[in-house]
């Protein structure tokens, strides 16, 4: 399909790795919630209906997610309309669309920015995620009171990240209209051969402070790509190190810690936990930005150049 298609088999090999690994080696102490401690347990077996079932809203996510992520679907979901309702609207942002300026060094010829908006509420991925949730939760036999009620619940343990994420993702248009994504880029320049290495730490970096990859790339991308292309670097390579570098620092943000610590009933452990994780997290970023040195130099060849997929990229 497209390199998109990497996320999803990545995941389904180590979920299978992984399995094949526990029937191997079994941990010294088995974890237990404080209400399954001091019971007795024992060997569960499981039919394959069963086991479906349990996978069942795993299944239908990744089928909407494939769905939603299809170009020829995408380009029809784009193009969908009820009566004057369309399903992409194009916004250009009041004062500050084509109000910038970039000029050489940063760019090959001067041209202004533009700021668009774009709300395609239909093709966004999230749109296929809810219906996902909606079409898992009615085949797991919620009525539709409970499923709202759910959702509502959701939206109200949401309250303080979505406070925390959208300010992130405005940060990123920020520093890049503001032209400090420029300034950063052209003084990152500097670390010449060893900047590929640098790329990958970079969105490390943007995920461990904003505890989003998404958030990461908004923050980062136009960097990266300003940067690699004074470098005469490919500029595909040098963005995607931000985000696959920015993986490396999922597990030592805050927000996925506190995460961990509530569901596991660890809360107050946060700050040993991250000292666990930490030099595993450097460990794994190290290793990604190792690689990206040797694709940049010693394996270019490797780097896709589909235009069609990754245009929205930049």
């Amino acid at each position: 399909v497209d390199a998109y298609l990497v996320d999803i088999v990545g995941g389904i090999i180590c979920l299978v790795v992984t399995g094949a690994f526990l029937k191997v080696w079994k941990p010294k102490k088995t974890f237990l919630f404080e209400e399954d401690r001091g019971v007795t347990t024992q060997q569960a077996s499981y039919t394959t209906g069963q086991v479906l079932h349990g996978w069942m809203p795993f299944l239908i996510l990744g089928f909407f997610v494939v769905l939603w992520g299809w170009p020829s679907v995408k380009t029809a979901l784009n193009s969908f309309s009820i009566g004057p309702i369309a399903s992409t609207y194009l916004i250009d942002v009041p004062v500050l669309d084509r109000a910038v300026v970039r000029v050489p060094p940063v760019v090959a010829a001067t041209t202004t920015e533009r700021a668009v908006y774009t709300l395609n509420w239909v093709s966004t991925t999230g749109t296929g995620v809810m219906l996902a949730a909606i079409v898992a939760a009615l085949a797991a036999g919620f009525s539709p009171r409970r499923i709202l009620e759910s959702f509502l619940k959701t939206c109200r343990r949401m309250k303080i990240p979505l406070l925390a994420i959208v300010p992130m993702l405005g940060l990123g248009y920020v520093t890049r209209y503001s032209g400090i994504d420029a300034i950063l880029g052209l003084a990152f320049t500097r670390t010449g051969f060893f900047y590929p290495f640098f790329a990958a730490f970079l969105g490390w970096l943007g995920v461990a402070l904003t505890g989003s990859d998404t958030s990461s790339n908004a923050l980062f991308g136009s960097l990266q790509k300003i940067t690699a292309q004074q470098l005469g670097l490919d500029p595909i390579l040098i963005c995607s190190a931000n985000s696959a570098g920015g993986v490396m620092g999922k597990m030592v943000d805050a927000q996925s810690i506190v995460v961990a610590t509530t569901a596991t009933n660890q809360v107050g452990n946060e700050g040993i936990i991250f000292r666990f994780v930490l030099w595993h997290s450097i460990a794994l970023a190290t290793i990604v930005a190792l690689i990206v040195m040797a694709i940049a130099y010693i394996f270019p060849g490797y780097v896709p150049h589909n235009v069609q997929f990754l245009e929205p990229l930049f």
